[in-house]
């Protein structure tokens, strides 16, 4: 199947000696335009706090496809027919690996303990309660051809948030942290809820026993930690290639080229072995970050970062473009046959389980943290909190691309629910990107911003790296900073790794990195060495 289809209405002609079909270059023409559209009118409201890029796309795309129907007097809105695997394989994987080439990587991993447990725990109780609800609701409104796996895989698609307009909606200089926690819980949330999906489709349900929790957690936990694992071997790999080869002193063309074929190549590869691919490219671009872009001379370095982020700005305008017109494709409205009131009724439903399942982790989860912490500067207010279960209510194109496939070629559920369902989470989307991605800036303005308290820390409460290395590193010799060691009495490193882990294991980490993992993948202080360049121009001034 071509992964472009073009509509046979856009052209009465159409060349027959030609190798082009001349439709498809219009639509392609079309969708083009689109995209410089989108991008104008985005630019002109950048300074708009009720409108972002991910808005503009979407309503243009409504736009679009409003006309196209209307020209083609209702026959079809589709300039372009949008496949699983156009999404997957080409335009999601540039999105999350720009997302982990250019994330801040401190504040990321000193939330990593809360971004994990958001984006897995978080996804498991919201995947258990929207996955439930809809069994107990649906049959009341009159959807009854549902098995278990569609319920269980109603749960795994609406438990996947959006990042990409998450990215859009936060600041990560005006609110770093509930932007890396977001951020960060919503791409793990992604892959947790895809793996969920992967899980609940390999399993026999025609076959359930006692055991079958446990083998849909072993699958989870499988594909998860798996995935992680090949996205840093990945990282690793190409930063030791590029570190051994050296292909900058010839050609920086080689170098950028090859850095993009292996980020491009682990996604791949995680999908051949039936991995997650979001998890292995998101930890591949956070390793390639750390490690392979400080091994490439200082023109690539420029060349690949902003060459990572356009394909990522692209593509992310490409899929909301395409989802605001393929929300009026006429033929899975006719396909549902369900009227009006069952239909606003089932996705009214699926939209309430979505806020409750989300409120049922973000609370509870952000509380628990709360009483671990001992600090209450590091606890996360309630304002906070409001604002992490709002941003994250927000539903895209992983959903819509799961719900395709669940529910496109179903055998086992009636085609009318099943286009009911599909055109549901249509409109699940739809409503959640433009009123809550609409609201989202003002309210962290008037919640957050308005409000905002200094964030004084205690600084007698934070270990200082000297007292790490007395403790870690050296076992208590006598430090620079006073004469008499026993004046400060030292603390146990047990009790230093409970109270404050994150700077513990922060020290210990870089520690290892120093002495071991640059001498060998490079990364930051590995400066190349060209002939002509900055460094090399400095180099001879210095020298002379």
């Amino acid at each position: 199947m071509s992964i472009f289809e073009t509509m046979s209405h856009l052209s009465a002609f159409q060349s027959s000696s030609g190798f082009l079909s001349t439709s498809t270059i219009i639509s392609l023409t079309v969708f083009f335009s689109l995209l410089c559209a989108c991008i104008i009118v985005g630019h002109l409201l950048e300074e708009n706090r009720w409108a972002n890029e991910s808005i503009t796309a979407l309503l243009l795309g409504l736009c679009t496809g409003a006309v196209v129907l209307l020209v083609s007097k209702g026959s079809s809105s589709r300039i372009l027919v949008f496949s699983e695997d156009l999404f997957f394989l080409y335009l999601l994987p540039p999105i999350i690996f720009n997302a982990g080439f250019q994330v801040k990587k401190k504040q990321f991993f000193e939330n990593l303990a809360i971004i994990l447990m958001f984006g897995i725990f978080g996804t498991l109780i919201s995947f258990c309660l929207i996955s439930l609800g809809a069994f107990l609701l649906f049959k009341r409104i009159g959807v009854t051809s549902l098995n278990t796996q569609d319920y269980l895989a109603i749960g795994a698609i609406l438990s996947a948030t959006d990042s990409v307009c998450t990215l859009q909606v936060l600041n990560q200089d005006e609110t770093p942290f509930l932007y890396s926690v977001v951020f960060g819980e919503g791409v793990v949330n992604d892959a947790t809820s895809i793996v969920l999906f992967n899980s609940v489709q390999s399993i026999d349900f025609n076959n359930i026993n006692a055991t079958i929790s446990l083998k849909l957690m072993g699958t989870f936990l499988y594909l998860f930690f798996s995935s992680t694992i090949l996205g840093i071997v990945a990282g690793l790999l190409s930063a030791f290639i590029i570190k051994t080869l050296y292909f900058g002193r010839h050609s920086t063309d080689r170098e950028v080229a090859l850095v993009m074929i292996m980020a491009y190549l682990s996604y791949m590869l995680a999908e051949l072995l039936s991995l997650s691919g979001i998890l292995t490219v998101f930890f591949c671009g956070i390793v390639m970050s750390h490690y392979t872009w400080h091994n490439v001379t200082e023109s690539s370095r420029i060349t690949t970062k902003h060459a990572f982020a356009t394909m990522s700005f692209i593509a992310e305008t490409f899929i909301f473009l395409y989802v605001g017109m393929d929300a009026l494709d006429i033929d899975k409205w006719k396909a549902s046959s369900a009227s009006a009131g069952t239909s606003v009724a089932v996705s009214s439903t699926l939209l309430a389980l979505v806020l409750v399942g989300r409120a049922a982790f973000v609370y509870p989860l952000a509380n628990f943290i709360n009483f671990i912490r001992k600090r209450d500067n590091s606890k996360i207010e309630f304002r906070q909190q409001f604002i992490m279960w709002w941003a994250g209510l927000m539903r895209g194109a992983v959903t819509i691309a799961l719900s395709y496939n669940q529910f496109s070629n179903s055998e086992d559920t009636d085609t009318e629910d099943s286009a009911l369902m599909i055109t549901s989470t249509i409109i699940v989307v739809l409503f959640s990107t433009v009123v809550f991605g609409s609201i989202t800036k003002p309210l962290i303005e008037a919640v957050l911003l308005r409000n905002a308290k200094p964030n004084i820390s205690d600084v007698t409460d934070i270990p200082s790296l000297e007292d790490l290395r007395i403790l870690l590193i050296e076992n208590g010799e006598p430090s620079e900073l006073g004469e008499n060691p026993s004046a400060a009495p030292k603390r146990s490193s047990l009790r230093l790794l409970m109270t404050h882990p994150t700077w513990t294991v922060h020290y210990l980490w870089r520690d290892f990195d120093d002495r071991f993992m640059r001498t060998v993948f490079g990364g930051r202080g590995f400066v190349p060495f060209v002939p002509g360049s900055p460094t090399a121009a400095a180099d001879e001034t210095s020298g002379t």
